[in-house]
């Protein structure tokens, strides 16, 4: 056997301690804290992002924080640009936001912006890394699994609905941090309600997921079909069924392109812990496709109220009645078989009500009916206007819900175009549900210098509200997806951003809304 020579011998030595070294985690002493704040509230600011010259880019964790060990940039100064959008650093150098710091290890330097948003930025919910920041400074996150839940580093589309003393919680596509293709039928959780065990909302959410106990990861809630597709799920609501609760949604099965396979319904069976086929209905029919729902009371009637974007579609809340596409009724002005004719009433306007068999509008349909010059714009209950610019406000997708505070239904929407391709979100009132909706105020950009992201599908959480629904809760996507980019932020990408409204901030002072076109009331069995 040969003996290496000592000098190898040592050269091998201080390699195999190098990279010992080099995998070895930091304690959290070694690290320089770089914690970003509003300037007013004293809060973390997520999604704060820190870009040095040479472009090593930083960007905050859920409680604001940068935790930096960065070879070559401690001890000594360096300028940190910091950007955030719909947030400032008032400080300037040469047109510049920035400043500069001296990062040195065990010390944290504290920065504080201005938040221009009327919402405020609350937390990441889900994917990877959510508070990596804090556990690498020693910290202790807020919620349970504050840097992986369940493999999941992404999820896409949330909907919530109480259900069985707590909230049921789903979303679409899931990303899975083993493999490049996740969850395409479906992931969901439990999450305990605030006051029975749950976090207050300003905090956090833990959520539960359904898990495979296969391979760890979240279980498939939908795969409901032989062939391949992915399966969504939208439209979920509790309803009555033999005098227990029923949880179910519509389902859309797609192919290749996306092109829609099938549609219909689905129930969910809690012995399974999974959704499973009720029915299929012609891929014509639209009268299903409640999306967000709202539980209201008209006329002595509960209904479903279903946005796509505006409450364009009802159905009485009974089981018979939302598996009946008979049932389901459209807020319309047009009338006839062919639906190109527009009910007027005497003096020549449109007549809009609640009509049977007949499909529900859509955003492309209503806007050719304006564009055609069929109906005018502000002869349409759904025609929401910025009040600080009077230019019309067109909307992607919302949910509507009864506010104690205000007294009127609130409506959280995310525009379609704008500054932002799909990431300014805007809020409005009205005196009913169907309108007539008319100011609105933008509440939440995702424009910064010269760059966009897309906030996508806000959803309220009513049952999260406070102080009498002073401060109301809402979410959406966050993603570069359609910005014509591929620039994406590490770990927010296609994920879920909490965000708060305080409804008593004057900014969000709107006029007097018109008078509600129905008798609408907020149904005593509570938003679903």
């Amino acid at each position: 056997m040969r003996t290496l020579p000592f000098a190898r011998w040592l050269l091998m030595l201080c390699f195999a301690c190098a990279v010992a070294r080099s995998v070895a985690r930091a304690a959290p002493a070694d690290y320089f804290a770089i914690h970003v704040v509003d300037d007013v509230t004293g809060r973390g600011v997520p999604l704060a992002q820190l870009q040095t010259t040479s472009r090593a880019s930083f960007c905050t964790d859920s409680n604001g924080y940068v935790a930096l060990n960065e070879p070559g940039l401690m001890d000594q100064d360096v300028w940190f640009s910091v950007a955030s959008a719909g947030y400032e650093l008032p400080q300037q150098s040469y047109g510049f936001h920035g400043l500069t710091l001296r990062p040195v290890a065990g010390r944290e330097a504290t920065v504080k912006i201005h938040r221009l948003n009327i919402a405020e930025r609350l937390y990441r919910e889900t994917g990877q890394g959510i508070y990596r920041d804090t556990l690498l400074l020693g910290k202790t996150p807020p919620i349970e699994q504050g840097a992986l839940n369940r493999q999941v580093t992404g999820q896409d589309s949330a909907y919530a609905v109480p259900y069985q003393g707590g909230l049921f919680w789903l979303w679409g596509d899931t990303s899975k941090v083993g493999h490049p293709l996740g969850n395409f039928y479906i992931t969901a959780a439990r999450v305990k309600l605030p006051g029975s065990g749950g976090l207050d909302p300003s905090v956090g959410v833990n959520f539960h997921y359904f898990p495979d106990p296969a391979s760890g990861f979240t279980k498939q809630m939908s795969n409901l079909f032989s062939e391949p597709g992915p399966v969504w799920l939208d439209g979920l609501l509790v309803v009555k069924r033999d005098g227990r609760d029923q949880l179910m949604a519509r389902f859309a099965r797609t192919g290749k392109g996306m092109v829609t396979l099938d549609q219909g319904l689905v129930t969910y069976n809690d012995q399974k812990e999974a959704f499973e086929l009720l029915k299929s209905v012609p891929l014509s029919e639209r009268r299903m496709a409640l999306n967000h729902q709202v539980r209201v009371l008209s006329g002595g009637v509960e209904y479903f109220y279903g946005l796509s974007p505006f409450p364009w579609l009802r159905v009485p809340a009974t089981f018979e009645a939302v598996t009946d596409p008979e049932a389901y009724q459209s807020f319309t002005c047009l009338t006839g078989n062919d639906q190109q004719t527009v009910d007027r009433d005497a003096s020549g306007k449109p007549v809009w009500t609640w009509r049977k068999q007949t499909q529900p509008l859509s955003r492309e349909r209503l806007a050719e009916l304006i564009k055609s010059g069929k109906i005018r714009r502000e002869d349409c209950p759904f025609a929401l206007t910025d009040v600080d610019t009077g230019k019309p406000v067109e909307l992607h997708y919302s949910t509507v819900y009864w506010n104690e505070y205000r007294r009127r239904w609130v409506m959280i929407a995310g525009q379609n175009g704008g500054d932002t391709v799909l990431g300014e979100i805007w809020y409005a009132e009205a005196n009913a549900p169907e309108g007539p909706w008319r100011a609105a105020k933008k509440i939440v950009t995702h424009k910064k210098e010269n760059d966009d992201m897309t906030f996508y599908n806000p959803v309220q959480h009513p049952y999260f509200a406070q102080e009498g629904g002073r401060i109301i809760y809402f979410e959406g996507t966050y993603t570069d997806t359609f910005t014509g980019h591929v620039r994406p932020t590490p770990f927010y990408d296609y994920n879920q951003i909490m965000y708060r409204l305080d409804l008593a901030d004057p900014r969000l002072k709107l006029p007097e809304p018109p008078p509600g076109l129905s008798d609408a009331k907020p149904s005593p069995n509570g938003a679903s």
